[in-house]
């Protein structure tokens, strides 16, 4: 039997994804890159966004009109909301936690091709046998990045978030197992690997006296680098404000291989609407952290996540978020506009900002971002930096990549053996969210790799 799965959302569920493949590889099933050959068609969804929830109704009304001329098994799982769960009961034949992932084979054979079976699952809030699934060797679908779950769930309840109720609360993986997949992956010559959690800050306070804490792993992990002397970066994403220390930004500044790059959320700039959030922090808190990081590791790129149009969200609150744009000059920000999650709390609040006046400060922030993106990169003009080449570029004829500060860099080059390879290049031009360079050959230039400190600082 042929299948095909579609992995929605974050690179949570697209991890995942990697352990829904192996487990169906391994039950003897075969890939094929087209939907319309398979005879099992799975989808991994994200309930956080209304727009993927969308893209599952889409896909799965096409798909049932399929079963009309062909024999096809449907099955979902994924970051899904209880509400929505109830929903895709009566249009997907399997529907499961990810957690019982390892049951699916046996989910498959009881279903049979013309016996329908709709397995009813609802969250589990403690996430029970979710090391089970990560027991799971994953099928990387990369050969030179691999993403690493470290913990699943949230404690957080956000009033914005679904996560909580689509993952339940937080439970941390064992730290040997995570040092382990990392070993693992460095030794078989991975270059970017990244930890995932929904708060991977809190990675072990679940365990308190069993488990490590996050800066600890982040220094086993930085020891293992050490010992194994191989070039890697390790990413994580993402922290929460809250829970950042500046002992795990004095870890990453001390091992090479923590990259430095750091994702941290603000998504809002003024005090009262991080309250409605229940976000936990202030932008006191969130502005020490920044100056941590601008003090202890001055080289660090700086990326975050931001919702316009919250509920209630003035003029003068959002304008607050502007100016903390403007004084922290992140590298990147992912900003999204709000939209209510059935089940989140902020749901059951009027959503009184206009879609139209969202869009216009989702506009205002891009344009604050450029201001900022913009001299950074320039800044790099006439510097070599060091890149992780990830594959062709949109350009004819160029490869692209990215910096250990994730920022995107393009050169000429028609050799396809150095995507997954690290390379050098010198920066020749800049514009708002990428650069272009020029490949510097083994041998060459090699005292400027590396990203400057910032252009302007906190």
């Amino acid at each position: 039997m042929k299948y095909h799965v579609i992995t929605l959302g974050c690179q949570m569920n697209l991890s995942d994804g990697e352990r829904v493949i192996s487990v169906l590889d391994k039950a003897g099933y075969q890939w094929t890159d087209n939907e319309e050959e398979a005879n099992l068609i799975g989808i991994l969804a994200c309930s956080v966004r209304q727009k993927a929830i969308d893209k599952v109704y889409s896909r799965i009304h096409k798909w049932n009109k399929w079963k009309n001329h062909k024999n096809l098994i449907t099955f979902i799982s994924g970051c899904i909301l209880p509400d929505d769960h109830e929903k895709f009961l009566k249009l997907f034949d399997i529907t499961f936690q990810m957690k019982d992932l390892p049951k699916l084979p046996e989910m498959i054979s009881n279903y049979g091709i013309t016996t329908p079976l709709h397995l009813k699952v609802g969250i589990d809030p403690h996430n029970e046998n979710i090391e089970q699934f990560w027991d799971v060797k994953p099928n990387y679908q990369s050969n030179f990045e691999a993403f690493i779950p470290i913990q699943n769930g949230c404690d957080k309840f956000c009033s914005f978030c679904a996560v909580p109720y689509t993952r339940g609360r937080e439970v941390s993986r064992p730290s040997r197992d995570i040092i382990s997949e990392v070993a693992l992956l460095a030794a078989q010559g991975y270059k970017s690997i990244t930890l995932l959690g929904q708060n991977v800050n809190s990675y072990g306070l679940d365990k308190k006296g069993e488990e490590i804490t996050f800066p600890q792993l982040l220094r086993e992990i930085g020891e293992l680098g050490k010992r194994l002397k191989k070039d890697f970066w390790v990413y994580f994403t993402s922290p929460h404000p809250r829970d950042m220390t500046d002992e795990v930004i004095e870890v990453i500044a001390e091992y090479p291989v923590l990259a430095k790059q750091i994702h941290l959320p603000m998504q809002s700039g003024d005090d009262k609407v991080l309250m409605r959030m229940n976000r936990k922090h202030n932008m006191e808190k969130y502005r020490h952290i920044v100056e941590s990081i601008r003090r202890i590791i001055p080289q660090a790129t700086l990326f975050t996540d931001i919702i316009v149009g919250f509920t209630g969200e003035t003029d003068e609150q959002f304008d607050n978020t502007r100016k903390a744009m403007e004084e922290f000059k992140f590298n990147m920000s992912y900003t999204a506009i709000y939209s209510p999650r059935p089940g989140a709390t902020s749901h059951r609040w009027d959503d009184d900002v206009a879609l139209e006046e969202k869009k216009r400060r989702l506009h205002i922030l891009t344009e604050e971002l450029r201001k900022h993106n913009f001299p950074y990169n320039n800044s790099l003009v006439g510097k070599t930096v060091r890149v992780l080449v990830k594959g062709a570029d949109r350009k004819e004829g160029f490869l692209s990549g990215h910096t250990e500060g994730k920022l995107i860099v393009r050169f000429a080059a028609d050799d396809e053996n150095l995507v997954g390879q690290f390379v050098d290049v010198k920066i020749t031009s800049a514009s708002d969210f990428s650069m272009e360079g020029e490949l510097v050959e083994a041998g060459s230039l090699k005292s400027e790799v590396g990203i400057p400190k910032p252009v302007a600082t906190v």
